[in-house]
């Protein structure tokens, strides 16, 4: 029998594994560069220069980019800035993995140190975590039509499927320019700068897709006159850009992950030559999977009373979307300054990141369990200690809604950090107030018997024999109609027809006249 077969196409995590590495450096002052008196504040990055996979394992090399900020110890307590790059090579071993399969990783730096050894050297700790998957692209394949001139009857499943449709990798580049305020002086050396993404929101077109969000800048630098004081600016800069995207539709549903991989910020001349400008260049990567959410109807059982109908059939597993949801949570609290701290006169910046540190599905959501880590850059009223940074961090709980979650659905979290404020609550204490966004893509996994061929065989006389003639049938709870009429092998139409019923609903203790309707090949012969 000829069979017309639709193919889904899905993508699911078929391995995942995990790595730590430890770096560890004793980093000498450069000669150029006075004594240190107090590290300030210190920050990383992480570029990870080469990625290949052989059977089982994945190499990694790269470098972590380590700045640190510190006051020297000349009368003036002027600020000055360290940059180093601590190398690493890392081996990831994840089972079944082989030579050329794509790997996505993923890192998060913990516990990064700098402390003071002597005024010439500096002591460098850090923990580097990799977390590295798999995606399997896989095909199901379901009967959904057949095409054949025997007699036979379909039982037919409605399935919400979701297809992916997409999947890429991509980048947006980012290049802008912007003045120092009038008010400010030149530029003669950059000390600082924190850039970070916020609001970033896709909008999917016909053939490609729409970026739009801000980047928050923060820049501390030395001005031109001698001995004057440090100045710093925040500036906000809008991203806006369009990236080709085929097979792209309105109607889909994305998982986009989008992270600031790379932001360049250099002084720069004006067209008086005069260093008034500063200049950035960034980069925004995209991981883009964008899934179909279509209504499918496959042939979920089928039989004849013409002919014995040997079913080939596997179970498929396929994923239906239960949400796709963007959620607030709003966290706040206070910092309080430690015994050695100075006091604090006023705020030149506040920095954070999210940490989610569990996630559990509860009755109607997901439960999600993070912290805040912060950072305020302030200056104090102490000569001795012009600027000092204040750590703390805040913790938040929220349960996301989503509707018809199960233990064993399958989801995606994407955090960003809103809005992060801090205010003076007095000489001491600076209160806290962040908006985290929580973007959750929720599938559920679901089995399903697919049929995959069907083969029309003569029934066997014998088969035949044991079927009576004619019999009644009491409804027991829970039968249905195409079932009592595959057990007898009759079509359903002609227990209606031979019963009076209008409808194919039954009601337990029901009587129904049941006929025998097979056909040998004898008798057709006959």
């Amino acid at each position: 029998m000829e069979l017309l077969m639709k193919n889904i196409h899905m993508c699911r995590q078929a391995r995942q594994a995990e790595a730590e590495v430890t770096l560890d450096e004793d980093f000498n002052v450069p000669d150029a560069k006075p004594d240190v008196e107090m590290i300030i504040q210190s920050k990383e990055r992480v570029v990870l220069e080469d990625t290949r996979t052989e059977s089982g394992r994945i190499y990694i090399h790269g470098f972590m980019e380590v700045s640190i900020l510190y006051l020297d110890d000349t009368s003036e307590r002027m600020l000055h800035r360290l940059d180093t790059k601590m190398p690493f090579d890392e081996i990831i071993h994840m089972e079944g993995l082989e030579p050329g399969e794509n790997v996505r990783i993923r890192y998060e730096t913990e516990d990064l140190n700098a402390a003071l050894i002597n005024s010439r050297k500096l002591a460098i700790r850090g923990l580097l975590s990799f977390r590295a998957s798999v995606d399997e692209i896989y095909d199901i394949s379901a009967a959904v039509e057949t095409q054949t001139k025997t007699r036979i009857c379909e039982k037919r499943k409605k399935l919400e499927l979701m297809q992916l449709e997409v999947q890429k990798k991509d980048i947006l580049r980012l290049k802008e320019e912007f003045p120092v305020p009038s008010n400010k002086p030149n530029i003669r050396e950059m000390l600082w700068e924190n850039i970070r993404l916020q609001g970033c929101r896709i909008r999917l077109e016909e053939g490609r897709l729409t970026v739009e969000g801000k980047l928050f800048l923060f820049v501390l630098y030395r001005g031109e006159e001698e001995g004057g004081p440090c100045q710093w600016m925040e500036q906000t800069i809008p991203v806006k850009g369009e990236l080709e995207c085929s097979g792209c539709k309105k109607e889909m549903v994305p998982d986009i992950e989008v992270s600031l991989a790379q932001a360049d910020l250099q002084p720069k001349e004006d067209t008086d030559g005069e260093m008034r400008l500063f200049h950035l260049e960034g980069i925004l990567e995209l991981e883009i999977r964008l899934y179909g959410n279509e209504e499918a109807e496959i042939l979920e059982d089928v039989f004849s009373p013409e002919k014995d109908l040997e079913v080939t059939a596997g179970e498929e597993t396929y994923e239906s979307l239960v949400m796709h949801n963007e959620s607030k949570c709003r966290a706040e609290g206070r910092i309080r300054i430690q015994a050695a701290k100075p006091r604090i006169l006023q705020i030149c910046h506040s920095h954070g990141s999210i940490k989610v540190d569990q996630t559990k599905i509860v009755p109607g959501g997901i439960r999600i369990e993070g912290a805040i880590p912060a950072v305020i850059l302030y200056i104090s009223p102490e000569d001795t200690m012009p600027f000092a940074v204040l750590e703390g961090t805040i913790p938040f709980t929220h349960v996301a809604e989503v509707p018809g979650i199960t233990q064993d659905c399958r989801f995606t979290l994407n955090t960003g950090l809103e809005q992060l404020q801090a205010t003076m609550a007095d000489s001491e204490e600076i209160e806290l107030k962040a908006s985290v966004n929580l973007e959750i893509f929720a599938v559920r996994p679901q089995k399903q018997r697919c049929i995959q061929e069907i083969q029309e065989n003569e029934y066997d006389p014998a088969v035949l024999e044991a079927v009576p003639g004619i019999t009644g049938y009491m409804v027991q709870e829970g039968d249905t109609l195409w079932e009592i009429a595959r057990e007898y092998y009759m079509m359903p139409q002609q227990i209606m027809e031979m019963n009076g019923m209008e409808t194919q609903e039954l009601h337990k203790g029901e009587c129904l006249i049941l006929m025998k309707n097979m056909v040998t090949f004898n008798e057709k012969q006959g």
